[in-house]
């Protein structure tokens, strides 16, 4: 389906790389922010409320994670994903769809990067295609990196699969949050917790130790190859899994030092058994790349009170690929 062109042009606040005001996309996106929260006041309502948001830290076995209490995460972490409830819905990433006063930045005449109304962050953008396409990373690998690199040094993007934590499935999107806001970012970072275990295209490709769930990390200062060894990891991953479909997966990419680091969560669930259940026995947390990538959110005071390290080691496991997994995976790269 093709935008109509007005339409377009009323929700764009700037342009990139043509248009923008400020000397980088980065401030072009703070300056968005600031415009949108005193225009919108959806999004100046989230943000406030995100100023009282509740934090703490869980030590598990090698890692850390945390809890953030964020009751306007609801809509999304309950979000009723089956195909049945998504034809239902309107799509609410469609710019006919946008509410009025949202506005955002054209990013190569392809993406419109948005204020997200209900943040994980203080800094928080959707990034969703003018046109209404499936969500899937293929052929849009490119376009993640170059958003990373020009997002820098602000912030890093994430990926959500359609079946691991994406609300709209139906409509392709990435997030912006700011660098290093997930911890798996340092972690990744540091080389004493990431075991060396393949070369792709002078790509090296780790995975992470003591780590809770499985995790590849792949890092290089040039697109082309990158783009490639990730491809190949991807396909890879869709192999061992045994389907055509896009093989269920987060990604955290970001850019540092004149390169890219990009973090792989394979998964093999959605949600936990948990979330699922009735009553007092049910938690709803529902993993995407933000929280296996170690910042849990929990929009239900009595989930934050009561998950312990316990619970999210458990959560981990369930979710993510096991290790012979990954060994498979590696083996078919």
């Amino acid at each position: 389906m093709t935008t109509p062109a007005p339409l377009l042009a009323r929700k764009t606040w700037s342009r990139f790389p043509e248009t923008l005001a400020a000397p980088t996309l980065a401030d072009e996106c703070r300056a968005l922010l600031t415009q949108q929260r005193a225009a919108w006041p959806q999004a100046g309502e989230g943000y406030a409320s995100l100023e009282s948001a509740r934090v703490k830290r869980l030590q598990c076995d090698g890692y850390d994670v945390f809890l953030q209490f964020n009751p306007k995460r609801i809509v999304s972490t309950g979000a009723k994903v089956d195909p049945g409830s998504i034809r239902e819905r309107r799509c609410f990433l469609c710019l006919e769809h946008l509410p009025d006063p949202q506005m955002g930045i054209l990013y190569e005449e392809r993406f419109l990067i948005l204020c997200n109304p209900a943040p994980i962050f203080r800094q928080h953008f959707t990034i969703t295609g003018i046109t209404h396409t499936p969500q899937s990373l293929d052929g849009q690998i490119g376009v993640m990196l170059r958003l990373a690199r020009d997002l820098a040094p602000g912030c890093a993007v994430f990926y959500n699969g359609p079946r691991c934590g994406a609300s709209a499935p139906d409509h392709m999107h990435f997030q912006a949050s700011p660098i290093n806001a997930i911890p798996v970012e340092i972690d990744a970072a540091d080389g004493r917790r990431r075991r060396l275990r393949m070369s792709v295209e002078n790509v090296p490709v780790s995975t992470m130790e003591r780590y809770g769930r499985e995790a590849f990390v792949l890092e290089s200062g040039e697109a082309d190859t990158l783009e490639h060894a990730l491809t190949r990891l991807i396909a890879a991953m869709r192999s061992a899994g045994g389907s055509t479909e896009e093989p269920m997966m987060n990604v955290i990419a970001g850019w540092h030092e004149e390169r890219w680091q990009v973090i792989v969560f394979p998964r093999r669930k959605h949600r936990p058994a948990v979330y699922f259940k009735e009553g007092d026995e049910k938690i709803l947390i529902s993993p995407a790349a933000v929280d296996i990538g170690g910042l849990i959110v929990t929009p239900v005071q009595k989930d934050f009170e009561r998950v312990d390290a316990a619970t999210v080691a458990s959560i981990f496991r369930e979710v993510s690929v096991t290790a012979n997994d990954v060994e498979h995976i590696l083996s078919l790269i």
